[in-house]
């Protein structure tokens, strides 16, 4: 071969291996998975895969407005094709992942089929923790929003059916038990309390709305335990004075179809129970054969890997994020965004041959809203503390800012707007789903 086709020949292998694609697949479409699919699309040289059960992004801490109807479910779904309609090399994929070959950088999907890549990126996020609670099949959780949707209909429901035969307030059909007081639980309680008091007795004339009864239970001894103390009890006066009853240092011990009995003994008449009290791994975390933890998440190196799986990245809510401390982040919407973003960083560093970095976690703070006008926010690292309007004003300006279009945070604070100054909500359409159907026989051991 003479020199002339020698350089000739290097110079197409210099090309070649320039536009080589590196494969990135991305199981899971929550804050984390969003958070590196967005920062990997800006390069031409990676290909991402991001496969979701659905078709859309859930933006999670409004859950429970559209359980509350101040919110409708398409003002907390970003379509994922639309949001990355620009981006021809990322490609979004609708089926759920029944298992992970960490050793083939694979993963199977339960209608069939596979994808693999140069690096997998577990983002599937969480499912509620009932703790072996027996009965916990008749409880709502709210971490989807096909959650959110069902207890929607289960709240219209329960006063539907008590405007029609008054008689069934007797049996409960009012009461509504909201298990755990943290953020989850708080924003629930102080949400349902303001539809009870100042949306639904206009609404329902001939129906004694005043019995209605929000009981918050918590094996815990305040609300908002990750906050301060002050919010502890600024939360607490908050929710009391919406009529709101505080069952603290309780925990409940079974739950029946039509009622829940707690840890003093005491039993409590309902048919909507609203469950917020914990999170553990998505299911897909135990498929994998990688090393749980705490909560049954994957541990992870400071830089995100999975141990001595280099190409393997688990984020947030599937994963236990090292802090400095050694000890492990909250499951955070923006301990999860932020850690997305650095494992594209790394992504992008192992192809430029860079060394990758760990995640420094830049801490905004905490916030919780309890109520019309009534919020808590512990602001910047060293948690400036704002309770009151402020805070309010302040939950609503990051939370249209996290939302994903300008005309879901038009709708969002239109709707906002109306349900702060003309005490209404969306229109209360109550559709025909399970939840939507309610056994009002005997109680069974009440």
């Amino acid at each position: 071969m003479t020199k002339h086709h020698r350089k000739k020949k290097d110079k197409k292998k210099k090309k070649k291996d320039a536009e080589k694609t590196t494969e990135v697949v991305i199981v899971g479409a929550g804050f984390a998975g969003i958070g590196c699919a967005k920062e990997l699309a800006k390069r031409h040289d990676v290909h991402v895969t991001l496969l979701d059960k659905h078709n859309y992004h859930q933006f999670l801490p409004l859950l429970y407005q559209v359980a509350t109807y101040q919110l409708s479910p398409t003002d907390v779904a970003m379509d994922l094709r639309q949001e990355f309609r620009k981006h021809p090399r990322v490609s979004v994929k609708m089926g759920e992942v029944a298992s992970i070959d960490p050793s083939t950088r694979s993963v199977a999907m339960a209608g069939g089929g596979t994808f693999s890549g140069d690096y997998i990126v577990l983002a599937a996020g969480s499912q509620a923790n009932f703790f072996d609670t027996p009965g916990a099949e008749h409880v709502f959780p709210l971490y989807s929003l096909d959650d959110a949707e069902r207890l929607r209909s289960r709240l219209l429901a329960i006063f539907e059916d008590a405007d029609r035969d008054p008689s069934l307030v007797d049996k409960g059909a009012l009461n509504v038990v909201v298990v755990g007081a943290g953020a989850t639980g708080t924003e629930v309680a102080g949400a349902i309390a303001d539809l009870v008091r100042d949306v639904l007795p206009s609404e329902f004339h001939d129906l004694a709305v005043d019995k209605a009864r929000v009981i918050v239970v918590d094996l815990g001894d305040a609300v908002l335990g990750p906050f301060s103390p002050k919010a502890h009890a600024y939360a607490s006066k908050i929710l009391l004075g919406l009529g709101v009853e505080l069952r603290l240092g309780t925990s409940v011990k079974e739950i029946a179809r039509d009622h829940v009995v707690l840890s003093d003994g005491s039993t409590i008449l309902t048919h909507c129970v609203v469950w917020g009290g914990g999170l553990k791994a998505a299911p897909l975390a135990g498929t994998s054969g990688l090393k749980q933890g705490r909560g049954g998440r994957i541990d992870v190196e400071p830089d995100l890997t999975v141990a001595d799986h280099p190409g393997i990245y688990a984020v947030g809510d599937i994963a236990n994020t090292p802090d400095e401390q050694g000890t492990t982040f909250p499951q955070l919407g923006s301990v999860a965004l932020q850690a997305g973003s650095t494992v594209a960083a790394n992504i992008i560093a192992d192809i430029e041959g860079k060394p990758r970095e760990t995640f420094d976690y830049h801490d905004k703070g905490i916030m919780a809203m309890i109520g019309r006008g009534a919020a808590v926010a512990e602001v910047g690292e060293h948690r400036h503390e704002l309770h009151g309007a402020i805070a309010f004003a302040a939950w609503l300006g990051v939370h249209a800012w996290l939302m994903s279009g300008v005309r879901q945070r038009i709708d969002a604070f239109v709707s906002w707007g109306w349900d702060y100054f003309g005490k209404s909500r969306a229109p209360q359409i109550l559709d025909r789903s399970d939840a939507a159907h309610i056994d009002w026989g005997d109680d069974d051991d009440a």
